[in-house]
């Protein structure tokens, strides 16, 4: 259920409404909006848990949450939720474009790629250190050592990083390094997973099962924020069809979807929904057009070379291509790019 607190609820009351919902036996979410403060109420709800709650001083109404998330439901909060990650926001209207190698294979080529990376205009940078690939025969990364790698390539670039997270073990170790947390496909329903990564403090990126239902990937979302994550940015990355004339299928549909019934950041990941870089911009073009707040794009200067999915990775220079597109979408739709981090910090200087 969902507590709305009248507009001149007292900080008093609103803390004595939060102890009464946990002597009830539930656990209390307290949601501060621009003019109120909401509480959401999860657990096994009483009979008359609700008629208790709404007699309470400051208490306006109590409202029943119907959908099996409560946290990720526009029930709960209404109003999009801006995910940051340092300077670069999510959700707040602008697209942020997120590109790097799918795996940091060494630190001479991670450091190279960041650089026209981050030269083309990205604000952030994307890189695998730990690799859950498909055969046990395939590149698995470089562990803590790709981690330090990602490290240099921030204090280079000035760009965020954002890496994904493969077992509970070592989820506090990639915190010391990340700026955000990503759990991948495979993981979307490792549970213990979640409560783990949610548990470090960070913004998480949660990219959808390739199976997985709208439904089921709010639920894993629940986790996190029930958790303690309340920075959590959903991931379209495809899911698996019948197709064979792409890695996965591009179910852009989900985009307006998730809209309207969470008020979670969603972006996509046209490389991994392709497989193949030809076909990275039209996913990625028809992403912003369906009003995705971001992208994760694979880049990669030597693909044929990569350790790691290089038939999807574009070139620098079909990134930059890619942004200036993706920006003449955005732009026709009222919106617009995030800011480069580079020019951010050049402008940052100047005034300083």
């Amino acid at each position: 259920m969902f507590v709305i607190m009248q507009n001149s609820a007292t900080r008093d009351q609103i803390e004595s409404v939060t102890r009464k919902i946990q002597k009830l036996g539930h656990i209390a979410h307290q949601v501060h909006g621009d003019s109120r403060t909401c509480i959401a109420v999860t657990g096994e709800r009483g009979s008359d848990d609700i008629a208790r709650i709404e007699l309470l001083p400051g208490v306006a109404r109590v409202v029943p949450v119907t959908l099996p998330y409560k946290l990720a439901s526009r029930e709960v909060k209404p109003e999009n939720t801006v995910v940051r990650v340092g300077s670069v926001s999510f959700g707040d209207g602008n697209v942020v474009i997120i590109g790097g190698p799918c795996a940091v294979e060494s630190e001479e080529s991670t450091l190279r790629i960041a650089t026209q990376v981050a030269d083309c205009g990205a604000q952030m940078l994307r890189g695998g250190a730990y690799k859950p690939r498909t055969s046990p025969y395939s590149f698995q990364g470089l562990g803590e050592r790709g981690l330090e790698i990602l490290g240099k390539a921030r204090d280079l670039t000035g760009l965020p990083v954002v890496t994904e997270v493969v077992t509970t073990e070592t989820a506090s170790l990639v915190a010391q390094y990340a700026d955000m947390l990503q759990v991948g496909t495979r993981n979307m329903q490792n549970f213990m997973l979640l409560k783990a990564v949610a548990n470090q403090g960070k913004p998480v990126l949660l990219k959808r099962g390739m199976g997985a239902t709208l439904d089921e990937t709010l639920m894993s979302a629940e986790y996190l924020l029930l958790n303690g994550c309340q920075d959590v940015v959903l991931c379209e990355r495809g899911i698996r069809t019948f197709n064979s004339h792409a890695r996965n299928t591009l179910d852009v549909s989900i985009i307006p979807a998730i809209k309207q019934v969470s008020h979670l950041p969603i972006i996509v990941d046209p490389s991994h929904s392709s497989g193949n870089r030809t076909m990275v911009l039209p996913h990625a073009l028809a992403g912003v057009g369906a009003g995705c707040d971001g992208l994760i794009v694979d880049v990669h200067d030597r693909p044929d070379e990569a350790l790691c999915d290089g038939p999807q990775a574009l070139l620098p220079d079909e990134f930059r291509t890619l942004l200036k597109l993706c920006g003449g979408v955005a732009s026709a739709l009222g919106r617009e790019l995030g800011q480069p981090i580079h020019e951010a910090r050049r402008l940052s200087i100047a005034s300083g």
